[in-house]
């Protein structure tokens, strides 16, 4: 058996697809010939070449595309798992294939290409996962298998622990020290898990709160924070102005917790709005959310924000500098600078 991560554009612009159809794509536009009948990898980098599309593209990088497609085609295997890293939120879904490679002619582009695939478990958080691993995750790569750090057997053993680690990975003395994938690094998202592991140590429980408030409060909000213990969905109430009478009257609820939420606890922070008479809602859940959460977006458009993992990390970012002293001692960052890699440089 095997591990593979794909991705599912650039942008996550085909993640839903891949989900809804229980199928994982191989999304080149415009590669309408059925690849399955390459024999050897010159074949498939000279039937990519045919591609009037891909006419301009680097040598380089259409040999890098043919690496990638090959696997695809002629590697995977029914049993095997594949990772899919979201690009809508901080969380990672997993599947095992049960099916061959397929080629579809009539398929719309670029969907002619696929293995059938079932997903047995979607939206788990991107902090649940060793940060080697999560490096193994960072290539800037749309297909690639993850051989290194013992990767397969740790996330089999994470599925059997409700996906948390159980046991810390500790690298064999032949393989020396923990090794990170071949290809170009996503350094930025992997900042952000680095970052996102220490807010989990340092934000737990309550804790989360206060620093939700304080992104709020450098935004220019004045807040009112519930102390700890039950609050009846009623975390933090904001608005603008020194004295708080603005608007809008913003109502806030903070999970903190390592899974993703469902839509009855939405439900509540409606509620809650009600009771204290909010124009809006902030509903912000380390974890993420469940897709009968994500269905309600266009529902609550104007009513209610969410805020992830990764939102939360944009906005601490965004105002970093406006945060209190104590706080940004708490949280030691230092910005840098680095080149700005496409994937399709890699």
């Amino acid at each position: 058996m095997a591990l593979w991560m794909v991705r599912a554009g650039k942008h996550g612009e085909y993640e839903k697809k891949f989900l809804d159809d229980n199928r994982i794509y191989a999304t080149w536009d415009d590669l309408s010939s059925d690849v399955g009948k390459t024999k050897n990898r010159e074949e498939l980098l000279n039937m990519i070449r045919q591609v009037e599309l891909y006419s301009g593209e680097k040598i380089n990088t259409l040999k890098n595309w043919t690496n990638q497609l090959w696997p695809f085609v002629h590697e995977m295997k029914e049993g095997d798992w594949v990772v899919l890293l979201s690009k809508m939120k901080p969380a990672i879904h997993i599947a095992e294939i049960i099916g061959p490679y397929k080629f579809d002619a009539d398929a719309e582009d670029p969907y002619y290409h696929f293995h059938d695939v079932k997903w047995f478990a979607t939206d788990i958080p991107r902090v649940n996962f060793d940060q080697d691993v999560l490096y193994s995750f960072g290539a800037f790569m749309t297909i690639c298998q993850i051989k290194r750090n013992d990767a397969e057997a740790r996330i089999r053993r994470m599925a059997k622990n409700n996906w948390t680690v159980k046991d810390t990975y500790v690298p064999k003395q032949k393989d020396g020290p923990v090794e990170v994938e071949e290809g170009q690094l996503d350094l930025e998202l992997l900042a952000k898990d680095q970052i996102a592991k220490l807010i989990t140590r340092k934000f737990k429980g309550h804790e989360m709160t206060r620093l939700v408030e304080a992104i709020l409060k450098a935004q220019g909000y004045t807040t009112y924070r519930s102390p700890e213990g039950p609050d009846k969905g009623i975390d933090i109430l904001a608005a603008p102005g020194p004295l708080g009478f603005g608007k809008p009257r913003i109502c806030v609820q903070v999970k903190s917790g390592n899974t993703p939420v469902d839509l009855p606890t939405m439900n509540q922070l409606i509620g809650s709005m009600q009771n204290v008479q909010a124009d809006q809602g902030l509903f912000v859940s380390w974890s993420g959310f469940k897709t009968s959460i994500d269905k309600e977006i266009p529902t609550q458009f104007f009513r209610v924000r969410l805020w992830d993992q990764s939102t939360i990390i944009g906005e601490l970012l965004n105002n970093y500098d406006r945060l209190d002293e104590d706080l940004k001692a708490e949280l030691s960052l230092k910005r840098i600078w680095s080149i700005a890699l496409q994937e399709e440089e890699t």
